[in-house]
């Protein structure tokens, strides 16, 4: 596998492994590293990593941010860094999931995924004609779907909704998106946060 070391999100479902090909690949003393391999990232360390940014270096700087997830508070927090970063330094940010990243990431930061699940299953809910039937349906389906089960019919939901055309999304939506999967990562009951989605698509159904 081979990983540029420019600025760029990787989405990858062994952290560890990518974090070892990047370290590999630089200098120990131009690599700067925050890991985080079962929580979410946190605002503490996403000040720490601000601070390692502006750091003044002579060689060029990699800092590199793994986490399992990064909340929409701690991105907008190192937007600005990532917007306009101090001279040599570039940032690598390191998470599972691409629907947890926010817009204004996405824009500044090309995404690469390194993995992806074997096979995703039949979503068995057709969000080109959804209905409030068919959600409600859809969510007695999965009442008792755990959190790590549901991160992939979240994620395929955002998707499918998307390519769909069938509702008015804008970037508002692309965060509920984002916020939903997070949600799961904080301890939200998963009906709870599937219900809230579909009920925020129906609202963006285009008639």
């Amino acid at each position: 596998m081979k990983i540029g070391l420019n600025s760029q999100v990787l989405i990858s479902n062994d952290r560890e492994k990518t974090l070892s090909i990047i370290q590999a690949s630089v200098k120990k003393e131009r690599i700067v590293t925050i890991f985080e391999e079962e929580k979410a990232f946190s605002v503490a360390e996403a000040k720490l990593a601000i601070e390692k940014a502006y750091m003044a270096s002579e060689e060029t700087t990699l800092i590199v941010l793994a986490a399992k997830a990064f909340s929409p508070v701690v991105q907008n927090k190192l937007l600005k860094v990532i917007e306009e970063p101090p001279p040599k330094t570039e940032f690598i940010l390191i998470t599972a999931s691409k629907a947890s990243i926010l817009p204004t990431i996405r824009s500044r930061l090309p995404i690469k995924t390194l993995s992806e699940e074997v096979e995703e299953e039949e979503l068995a809910l057709d969000l080109s004609h959804l209905t409030l039937e068919s959600a409600y349906s859809f969510i007695q389906t999965h009442k008792r779907t755990d959190a790590k089960q549901m991160k992939p019919i979240v994620e395929r939901i955002c998707k499918a909704a998307i390519f769909s055309g069938s509702y008015t999304l804008d970037e508002k939506s692309l965060i509920l998106f984002a916020h939903a999967y997070v949600a799961l990562d904080i301890g939200s009951p998963p009906s709870f946060v599937l219900t809230t989605l579909l009920l925020k698509l129906l609202a963006r159904k285009k008639r």
